[in-house]
């Protein structure tokens, strides 16, 4: 049978993609290197990723969305067109169906982007859905139930915290403050703190290493390289966890904000139901430690983190491809 049907968790930071009757099959940065002499693409994906902060002045590596929507719509086409190109099985001129899932704070205009890059990438019908329902649906809540829920989906360039009843959004808000700003806020605060300049891929790693959203009692350290800002020269220094909590604060402020905003705007009846169930928060971003636990001291609601996180809207995408007429009041647009 030929897989017709292909879901696309198009993030800012990683995109993921799910085949209909294979599951995850593709996992790759969404970062795209361009060679400015022909502006061809010299590579997509893992491979460009690693060029970032290395390449000579006529390659640019692209990072082709922003705040979870198409920055550059040409770079964002060509990056689609490899995945489905690496992912589409059967004859070539098999055009699939794809399934993409978009903020909820996306506008019309943004909305009708990400459609029409789908389209001219080689796909037959395009049809989008938005990101918080379809990480409710990966992390396993029954959306459809008359009960409330509450989401926090944090990823690359987005924090989508929605208020699901009855398989719809009752209230919800789009934070354009999620895992890079983490990162951008780290090497900020090294710069300041250290003298001490560092790339975005350095920040990553130590979000991902040392990185906690509440103060430890147990230090852990980390040693990392930069360019001294005084002297022009490498250096390398150790970076605790509670200088990453220190240098996050303001960041992770932000997202709590946004989270009590949406709290403030649900209906008592959910309010109750969320107080009961607790909050559940999914996307890369809520792998950072301590964070639900920081959710949870913010808003005096218990939180939890669901299980696979980074793959809680793809699997949730992949639920609506697969069962695509039970979910019609879901996805929001085809053409």
């Amino acid at each position: 049978m030929l897989n017709n049907k292909i879901a696309i968790d198009l993030g800012t930071c990683n995109s993921l993609v799910y085949v209909q009757g294979k599951g995850v099959v593709l996992y790759e940065p969404s970062v795209v290197a361009i060679s400015l002499s022909d502006k061809r693409i010299l590579a997509v994906g893992d491979q460009a990723k690693e060029m970032i902060g290395r390449t000579p002045a006529d390659i640019k590596v692209y990072r082709p969305l922003k705040d979870g929507v198409i920055a550059d719509y040409k770079v964002t086409q060509a990056m689609m067109r490899y995945f489905i190109a690496k992912t589409a099985t059967g004859f070539k001129p098999f055009k699939p169906e794809l399934v993409i899932s978009v903020p909820a704070g996306i506008t019309s205009t943004e909305k009708r982007a990400v459609i029409e890059a789908a389209l001219s990438a080689g796909a037959k019908s395009a049809y989008v859905a938005k990101e918080p329902i379809l990480a409710a649906i990966g992390a396993g809540i029954p959306i459809n139930s008359c009960s409330g829920h509450m989401i926090i989906n944090i990823g690359g360039g987005t924090s989508e915290i929605a208020v699901i009843s009855l398989g719809g959004i009752v209230t919800a808000t789009s934070a354009r403050v999620a895992g890079d700003k983490i990162d951008l806020a780290i090497a900020e605060y090294i710069k300041k703190k250290y003298n001490l300049a560092i790339g975005t891929q350095m920040a990553e790693e130590i979000k991902i290493k040392v990185g906690t959203a509440l103060p430890q009692k147990e230090l852990k350290f980390l040693e990392i390289q930069g360019r001294d800002l005084i002297l022009g020269l490498p250096r390398n220094i150790k970076i605790s966890n509670n200088d990453v909590c220190e240098a996050v604060t303001d960041t992770l402020g932000e997202i709590m904000q946004a989270v009590k905003h949406v709290l403030s705007e649900t209906p008592p009846e959910l309010s109750a139901d969320i107080m009961n169930k607790g909050i559940i928060m999914a996307g890369g971003g809520s792998l950072l430690p301590k964070l639900n636990e920081l959710v949870a001291q913010s808003t005096g609601v218990p939180c939890f983190v669901a299980e696979e996180p980074l793959f809680c809207v793809v699997k949730g995408t992949g639920t609506v491809l697969e069962h695509l007429d039970d979910y019609k009041k879901v996805v929001m647009s085809k053409k």
